[in-house]
């Protein structure tokens, strides 16, 4: 790893399907992630990913980049919701490197442009 070294992965389309797969993995049954009728009572037009469904994406750009053992630190904002049929793409980008460890600036971002994620990870060089 270098400054300016950058790796992205696709996360796959977000379906209806997968929304409600990760609902029962994770045991996180908010209706706003599921049920239209629940979103449209408050407002909101239709359901969106669970935050933590993006991060988890993110979490899998950094462990295709490298073993999960050298990362020492990972944290993320959640900065926008990613709505039901989104494609979003996850990437990293190596700002730092300071005895051993590189840092990494996260971002899970739409197609378009919309950031819904933003953080960063610190791992070991070795």
């Amino acid at each position: 790893m270098k400054v300016g070294d950058t790796h992205v992965l696709e996360a796959p389309e977000i379906t209806r399907s997968t929304l409600a797969l990760y609902a029962g993995a994770s045991g996180d049954h908010n209706p706003v992630h599921i049920d239209i009728d629940a979103c449209r009572a408050v407002g909101i037009d239709d359901v969106f990913a669970h935050g933590m469904l993006s991060m988890a994406y993110l979490a899998g750009l950094l462990t295709s980049w490298l073993p999960q053992e050298r990362i020492r630190s990972y944290g993320v904002r959640f900065a926008a919701i990613t709505p039901v049929h989104a494609e979003p793409t996850c990437s990293g980008t190596v700002t730092a490197i300071e005895d051993g460890i590189a840092y990494v600036d996260l971002r899970v971002t739409l197609t378009d442009g919309t950031d819904t994620l933003v953080g960063n990870a610190a791992v070991s060089l070795d």
